[in-house]
């Protein structure tokens, strides 16, 4: 089997925004996305997605296009789809970084790998070796606490047993309040987190998060600046609350740093941040060898993102789900969807395709109607 081709697509999802997500980074109001298909001369085609955000990782959808189109297309055709490692270092070496493009590359061949075995993509990965169903956390904005209380208090309703607040957007007290109030009306039967997106400096997310203290939070997730490693361990040293790195981890190297400095307790992955399943999964290890455990965190992934998500946190063993909850939760937010049937997300669960590849089939109509939206 060969592959003889790319498209791809940008489409847009609109968010829900009785439940859209502010951040330190800003409103995520809607989502514009790529979409891509990899065809073979055997008819399989395998679909990846690309949840490209500049604020994240630099990358916007029309250049990804472009990339993929014009610079890794050649790498690719005329190549087997079962070769992702020697395809993957191939990407490397004709593009930097564009973590969120290759990994949609990568989510593609491991769909055509599996479509042509017959069997799931957690399959290729190892095998499941963790509950299928995959405990998940609902967002709940920095917004006004009374917003906060409202929407913790809808998704707990649903099922949801955690729930994650939006901090570092604003004053400290702010912050403090948002928490106290939401956890005043849940009770202590609920699981908070929280989540400053770097948003807080080292003196703040001190202070901050000894006043959070005694909400009984599980973690704190990225206090400060991406790049501030040290500061981040600085701020591990002087707090009780477990720390968990995202935006500072994308890469294994940024893995190495962080546990070399011993600069948070948890490290979040997933397939887009991290340029695909199998470089999550080495982070992953490297955690696990660390004493380290792992999260799957998101950026709002469609479906095809959310399922690629879930196979990598079924077939990974220091991803502990049940400790931390996945935020395999991007199909909850937004009100357009690209398959003909919604993602097996509810109650406060996950649940990962069973069928060939990724398990996803796309709706071309939906699809389209995405890809012609005008707003």
């Amino acid at each position: 089997m060969l592959i003889t081709g790319i498209e791809t697509k940008i489409i847009t999802a609109t968010i829900n925004p009785d439940i859209m997500i502010i951040s330190s980074l800003g409103s995520h109001r809607l989502s514009r996305y790529v979409l891509i298909s990899i065809h073979t001369d055997e008819g399989i085609t395998g679909i990846g997605e690309a949840t490209v955000m500049p604020g994240w990782s630099g990358e916007v959808p029309e250049g990804t296009c472009v990339l993929i189109e014009r610079y890794f297309l050649p790498e690719l055709v005329g190549q087997s789809p079962f070769d992702i490692e020697k395809l993957m270092l191939r990407l490397d070496k004709v593009a930097a970084d564009n973590c969120f493009a290759k990994a949609a590359i990568e989510m593609a061949l491991l769909d055509i790998q599996g479509k042509k075995l017959g069997v799931p993509v957690y399959d290729l990965l190892g095998g499941a070796c963790r509950d299928k169903d995959i405990p998940i956390k609902f967002v709940v904005a920095a917004t006004e606490p009374d917003i906060a209380v409202r929407n913790a208090r809808r998704m707990v309703d649903t099922g949801f047993s955690t729930i994650k607040i939006k901090v570092g957007r604003g004053h400290p007290d702010a912050d403090v309040e948002r928490v106290h109030r939401v956890r005043e009306f849940l009770g202590e039967k609920i699981d908070l987190t929280v989540d400053a997106n770097g948003g807080w400096s080292v003196t703040d997310a001190v202070q901050t998060i000894r006043r959070l203290e005694p909400y009984n939070l599980i973690m704190v997730e990225q206090p400060v600046h991406r790049k501030d490693i040290r500061g981040m361990a600085r701020v591990r040293a002087e707090t009780r609350i477990p720390i968990m790195a995202d935006e500072s981890v994308f890469s294994i190297m940024d893995a190495m740093e962080v546990i070399r400095q011993d600069a948070a307790d948890i490290i979040s992955v997933y397939p887009g941040k991290n340029g695909g399943i199998l470089k999550s999964q080495q982070i992953a290890k490297l955690a696990e060898a660390a004493g380290k455990p792992c999260h799957i965190g998101s950026n709002l992934e469609l479906e095809i993102g959310s399922a690629a998500m879930a196979h990598l946190a079924v077939a990974t063993n220091n991803i502990q789900s049940e400790r931390y909850p996945a935020d395999i939760i991007g199909p909850l937010y937004h009100q357009e969807r690209i398959t003909a049937e919604p993602a097996a997300i509810h109650g406060g669960i996950a649940s990962v395709p069973d069928g060939p590849g990724l398990g996803i089939e796309i709706d071309e109509g939906r699809v389209e109607q995405m890809a012609n939206m005008k707003l």
